[in-house]
């Protein structure tokens, strides 16, 4: 593999010292991109994009070619593991996923398996390998999948939900059916990212996108618990350099100190804790990505500007911060509003590191 140009990323995931503060955005290739709308006509559907190694590596690429950003992200899709396990992964305009096979008994959970990630999942693994070619070294790559919880509200409800009645019902009335869903995810996503470092990831993240909707109770029982499993089970090296783990519980914000103690590398913060709040809170003990509201985009350049520079001073000096959205870029962003916030961090962070 390619000698990596620029590790700012997995440099301050890993709390060393840096030239300046690393930023890239999730969801950064995407819809908000017309180069991406192109391509994603091209394959046809969101799915075969995700499939077509080729297509998902050009998308990965688009945000690298606008932008100077610090990594990449492979482009894929949280339920690829669901998917794989036959539940029938489909994407309605206007709705979203929708499973038309979804799990609500005990009997359909005891049917779930791990997937062969060479034979149900080798598309996510070819997509990485082609990625990781394709860049040569110019910035890592960052592999991703959903957390059990996640995963399992889509599984559960058959599609978005609003009030995760059903996934709610089955965990209060039925915990032990949940628990086996979640102990299959689990030992998956093991499976899953393990394979996607193999192929070339360089960091990893774990998108607890709906952990936030928990009791705090609930949220150690049924996500964080799993999210620490995965932590332990997980590649920690290879290609001679530590693999970094951000775990990333949108609404978590008042876990931080338990997430931290799964022995990830970095926590994913929203926009709804202040980042010099939550410094002081873990401290050393892991770095912090995050964490601008990603709604400052649709306001003008110079107010972006002012956001970054005000998240910068919170976070004052040292290591550990990787700047991003406390949450995926929403698709009506002007390009020109995600390019003046990146602008924005590459020029007013280097102070931040002298």
């Amino acid at each position: 593999m390619a000698e990596l140009k620029n590790d700012r990323l997995l440099r301050a995931l890993l709390k060393e010292p840096v030239d300046q503060t690393p930023v890239w955005m999730m969801r950064q290739a995407g819809r908000y991109l017309p180069e991406y709308r192109a391509t994603r006509q091209q394959a046809g559907s969101f799915m075969d994009l995700c499939r077509n190694k080729e297509l998902a590596c050009e998308v990965t690429l688009q945000p690298l070619e606008r932008y100077p950003l610090d990594a990449a992200i492979l482009f894929s899709d949280i339920l690829t593991i669901p998917d794989a396990m036959g539940l029938e992964l489909r994407f309605k305009t206007g709705e979203g996923p929708i499973f038309d096979k979804p799990v609500r008994s005990m009997a359909d959970a005891k049917k779930l398996f791990v997937p062969d990630m060479a034979s149900d999942l080798g598309y996510v693994m070819d997509a990485v390998s082609t990625i990781r070619k394709a860049l040569d070294g110019r910035v890592p790559l960052i592999g991703f999948s959903g957390s059990p919880w996640t995963l399992a509200t889509y599984m559960v409800e058959g599609s978005s939900s609003k009030t995760y009645a059903k996934i709610k019902a089955m965990m209060y009335d039925e915990p032990a059916t949940l628990h086996h869903i979640l102990d299959v995810l689990a030992d998956s996503v093991i499976a899953y990212l393990n394979a996607q470092i193999e192929a070339g990831a360089q960091a990893i993240q774990i998108f607890d996108t709906w952990g936030g909707v928990l009791t705090p109770r609930d949220y150690k029982a049924f996500s964080l618990n799993y999210m620490a499993k995965i932590v332990d089970g997980l590649k920690r090296e290879n290609d001679g350099r530590k693999v970094p783990v951000i775990l990333f519980t949108k609404g978590g914000g008042q876990w931080l100190e338990s997430m931290a103690e799964t022995g990830c590398d970095a926590l994913g913060l929203d926009w709804t804790t202040d980042i010099d709040e939550a410094r002081a809170r873990v401290g050393d003990k892991v770095a912090l990505q995050g964490n601008m509201d990603p709604s400052i985009l649709y306001a003008s350049p110079a107010r972006i500007r002012e956001e970054v520079a005000t998240i910068l001073e919170k976070y004052g000096h040292g290591t550990g911060h990787v700047f991003n959205l406390g949450h995926g870029i929403h698709p009506e962003i002007d390009p020109e509003h995600a390019g003046a916030f990146i602008n924005a961090v590459t020029e007013l962070s280097p102070k931040y590191h002298k």
